[in-house]
């Protein structure tokens, strides 16, 4: 799988960046759908010869200034020019597997949040621990705890998330972040065979290339017992343990939204006290 990482990711991203994007005249019959090699190294200040050798992956080692001026002219955000770095071997990358336990500190905070969903996860996308109210709204647990196999394995994540197009391009760009830092990671690399052979749309969307970190932003969920949710998703990295992230979800205060959790919630309680 490792290969020639650095060339794909380039020949990837240029193909996703349009001639107009970074002013430059699109004339003339195109066979490429974004820039062309010449294009990329004339924004980058790179000979077409050098940047070739390095799609091609005759080059491997170009320095921290031309990897910087790629980035720059591929226009990659903060997370993607960070992706660069580690394939171009000028950013160091992870050689130890996360921690699969998670600390009882976190966990006892995580049960004081009745109202508001919250998962660890590792780089290879596993739950490694989840509260009572998230046990509730993820109910799909026993399909699977890999958040990837569940949004590309299971029929009901097409329902359950109301963009389930862009959640699934999220949650690969994610998962080709954590592969970037530990791309020998076993249980990493396990994970994306499985689910390369299972999903041809997982399949397709990593040949993107696309790499960012999880962000805040908005979901839409369609709850089979509380209905529609649009929750505000807000990521941290769990410093006592490199490489998990904590997701907490919560609603704005008095909307439909807020309602439906607060029900979930209480749903939750009963039947735990049961």
């Amino acid at each position: 799988m490792a290969g020639n990482e650095l060339g794909e990711f380039l020949r990837a991203r240029r193909a996703q960046v349009t001639p107009a994007e970074v002013d430059l005249p699109s004339v003339g019959q195109r066979r490429v759908s974004g820039l062309r090699r010449e294009e990329v190294a004339l924004l980058a200040g790179l000979s077409v010869d050098y940047y070739t050798r390095l799609e091609q992956g005759r080059e491997r080692h170009p320095s921290a200034q031309v990897v910087d001026a790629l980035a720059a002219a591929l226009r990659l955000p903060e997370d993607g020019r960070e992706h660069l770095f580690r394939l171009a071997a000028l950013s160091p990358r992870v050689h130890t597997a996360a921690a699969a336990h998670v600390d009882p500190a976190l966990l006892q905070l995580m049960s004081m949040w009745p109202h508001h969903p919250a998962i660890v996860y590792s780089r290879a996308y596993d739950v490694l621990a989840s509260n009572q109210i998230a046990d509730a709204m993820f109910s799909w647990w026993e399909h699977s705890t890999n958040l990837l196999h569940v949004v590309f394995t299971d029929p009901a994540a097409r329902s359950f998330y109301a963009d389930w197009a862009a959640v699934a391009e999220d949650a690969v760009a994610g998962f080709r972040h954590g592969y970037g830092q530990a791309p020998n990671d076993p249980r990493i690399r396990a994970v994306l065979a499985e689910v390369l052979e299972a999903s041809p749309e997982f399949a397709d969307l990593w040949t993107r290339h696309d790499a960012r970190r999880k962000s805040l932003q908005s979901k839409r969920f369609r709850h089979p017992r509380v209905g529609e949710m649009t929750l505000t998703m807000q990521t941290f990295d769990v410093r006592s343990s490199p490489g998990q992230e904590l997701v907490v979800y919560h609603a704005e205060a008095g909307s439909t939204s807020a309602e439906a959790l607060s029900l979930l919630g209480s749903l939750a309680a009963t039947e735990t006290g049961r």
